[in-house]
């Protein structure tokens, strides 16, 4: 008995003290670069840019700086500089032989931003974002002018290459200058900075503060013959947001003749904010914020404050003026088709993430509705035109959703009178369903970029907010009260369930289009299963399709194509760019890092994109080949019905309550997978 268990049972594997692993000074950013910048694609690749820009705009924010420079040179070498105080260069005391310098660049959580000595209001927070940057970068350089002396540092994958140098004294010089190159090894040999995102980067920051000027520089061979990123340009706006707005807007009409817009303290000395908005006549908004100039694209709780304080005030405005119906607007009618650009600077804000995409910190809704109620209630009473003007588009807003939310028929909208539809839908002008289009898109970024390139007479584009309910695993009153799929379901006009009726069907159309990633399939997936499950016949009449962008660019001197995988790639440079010494190639982060007019070239134009249409297997079963769907059912189907069965049968095991049967399946076709995206 005891050689059988031997002979079966594998070897005892060791776990001791020396199999902890204790990773030292900046080690881990190395080994877990996701953890600290969100990944190693384009978008962490341009955020090591941000970090060190961020330290800058603290200089200059908080009154010790008046310019900045970046500079943009050959090698994928950024440069940046700024007139502040400059980093302290003295012997830390916690660390002899150090100097503060070398510590702040080579140690994780280290900075002067934790208390509110040196900073009042700052971006950083944790300590980690230029020692993050020092640990991803193969070569830096840190220079300071400071008590007329100039001190240089240079640095290596985290680790100073060598003490600190003192230069000598310099005269009419002060600050700091900040040069590095990414490491391929973290990035790949690829990965190059956008002479397009660095530029948008710079003049956003210049927009978030009047009172900083910057200085733009990029080497001239960087930037293609059609660019219009200039080489060197310097930037300053000294109207703040108002002036981001009004070149956001630019000929566009508006509801009011001005825009809402000004800055104001926060309560109690909590911080200050700007803000600027408007509500643009077509409907089409966006919404820009800021936390002490660092973007949160997805929102927070400064955003919350000013929705409840623009709709607490337009709905006192309509009290106050004897205007009827006001009770019944929300904060979704007032901001859903606004343009908002709103910047707040505040003490230590509590995001979520390093990344800090949004702003966490629950006391700053309080503190933004009180700051802007005052403003906004005299600027409605300054001009009782336009505010009256406003009160109606909203109430129109508020009355058509009110329609929609008891289920009354959607007409479409004449061309005389925009008809208001769900939440951020940015409808086509055409007044017939013939050759319309609905682009169904995963977020704002996306949208945002699809509305640009779409074409405004016949395509319509509707953003959903994340990943939308699995509703073969919902209950029926979840799926009814979840906003995204009740927009969708406005937005298409047919009804669901029994109620569906393809005559009402708004759009010749449906092209579900997200990236090119496996997030982007899950929500493709996600929503092909409700169109299942809730308009078959969307399906069955053919309607219902999937866009397909590209995943990677590829470029060689004037020579430029689109790959959508990497077997495309392959293929591509084994022909079209055969015999090229460098080609440069680009991966997609997603739709919406992608300029408007590439998006419109390879995925919605109807001349030269390629859509994938969904089909259910009638015709395969009619051939006897609907076994391809599931190998363990029967290879003897010939039937629709039986075909139609076996899909709703896989649609149960792969997205229903009972995960056994998920698992079964993924054991039983793991051995053909051939290409994994983890």
């Amino acid at each position: 008995m005891s050689d059988l268990f031997a002979s079966n049972t594998a070897p005892a594997q060791t776990y001791g003290a020396s199999d902890i692993e204790v990773l030292e000074g900046l080690e881990p950013v190395r080994k877990r670069p996701g953890m600290y910048i969100g990944g190693t694609d384009e978008r962490a690749l341009h955020h090591l840019v941000s970090e060190i820009l961020d330290n800058a705009m603290d200089e200059a924010v908080a009154g010790h700086a008046d310019w900045i420079e970046m500079n943009l040179q050959k090698g994928n070498e950024v440069i940046i500089r700024d007139n502040g105080r400059g980093i302290p260069i003295d012997e830390h005391p916690k660390y002899p032989g150090k100097s503060a310098l070398e510590v702040i660049m080579t140690t994780l959580h280290s900075g002067g931003k934790f208390s509110n000595k040196a900073y009042q209001t700052s971006g950083g927070l944790h300590g980690v974002g230029i020692s993050v940057v020092n640990a991803l970068s193969d070569a830096m350089w840190v220079e300071v002018a400071r008590d007329k002396k100039l001190y240089k540092q240079t640095f290596s994958r985290g680790k100073a290459q060598g003490s600190l140098q003192d230069l000598g004294a310099i005269h009419n010089r002060r600050g700091t200058s900040v040069g590095f190159h990414p490491d391929a090894e973290i990035f790949g040999d690829k990965a190059s900075f956008k002479p397009a995102w660095l530029y948008k980067m710079v003049r956003s920051k210049a927009y978030l503060y009047s009172g900083v000027e910057i200085r733009w520089k990029c080497d001239a061979d960087l930037l293609e013959p059609d660019s219009k990123i200039p080489a060197e340009e310097v930037i300053r706006f000294p109207g703040g947001l108002k002036d981001f707005l009004d070149s956001s807007m630019k000929e566009r009409k508006t509801v009011t003749i001005d825009s809402f817009h000004g800055k104001a303290d926060l309560p109690d000395g909590h911080g200050r904010l700007e803000f600027a908005i408007t509500w643009p006549t077509d409907g089409e908004g966006f919404s820009h914020s800021y936390c002490n100039t660092i973007p949160t694209p997805q929102g927070g709780t400064h955003e919350s404050g000013l929705r409840t304080a623009l709709a607490r005030g337009i709905r006192n405005y309509g009290d106050m003026t004897g205007v009827k119906k006001t009770s019944m607007i929300t904060a979704e009618d007032v901001v859903g088709g606004a343009a908002v650009v709103l910047s707040v600077f505040i003490k230590d804000p509590q995001f979520q993430g390093q990344t800090k995409e949004k702003l966490a910190s629950p006391e700053v809704s309080k503190w933004v509705d009180t700051a802007i109620k005052d403003y906004f209630d005299h600027w409605l009473s300054n001009d009782p035109a336009s505010s009256s003007k406003l009160l109606e588009v909203l109430i129109e807003r508020a009355e058509e959703r009110q329609r929609r939310r008891d289920n009354k028929a959607m007409i479409r909208k004449s061309a005389t009178k925009k008809l208001r539809l769900p939440g951020k839908l940015a409808d086509c002008s055409r007044s017939d369903s013939e050759d319309t289009e609905l682009f169904i898109v995963e977020g704002d970024s996306a949208g945002g970029s699809a509305k640009q390139g779409r074409n405004r007479e016949t395509q319509a584009i509707l953003p959903l907010r994340g990943k939308i309910l699995n509703v073969v695993s919902a209950s029926a009153d979840k799926i009814r009260n979840n906003q995204e799929i009740q927009d969708l379901i406005q937005a298409m006009g047919t009804g669901v369930g029994k109620d569906f009726d393809l005559n009402k069907l708004r759009y010749e159309r449906v092209i579900i289009m997200t990236d090119a990633d496996v997030d982007g399939a899950h929500i493709a997936s996600l929503l092909v299963t409700f169109f299942y499950t809730h308009m078959r016949p969307l399906i069955d009449e053919g309607h219902l399709y999937l866009a397909q962008p590209p995943l990677y660019r590829l470029v060689s001197g004037k020579l430029s194509a689109y790959a959508h995988d990497d077997t495309h790639k392959d293929e591509l440079l084994a022909t079209v760019f055969k015999g090229k010494s460098k080609v440069d190639i680009s991966r997609f982060k997603g739709l919406g890092e992608m300029p408007a007019a590439q998006l419109k070239e390879t995925t919605m134009n109807p001349k030269s994109r390629t859509l994938l249409r969904v089909t259910l297997p009638d015709q395969m079963a009619s051939l006897g080949l609907s076994d391809d769907l599931d190998p363990d059912l029967n290879d003897n189907i010939h039937t629709e019905q039986e075909a139609f069965d076996e899909v709703a049968d896989l649609v149960d095991r792969l997205m229903g309550k009972n995960a056994e049967a998920r698992f079964n399946f993924i054991q039983e076709n793991a051995e053909f997978v051939e290409n994994i995206d983890v």
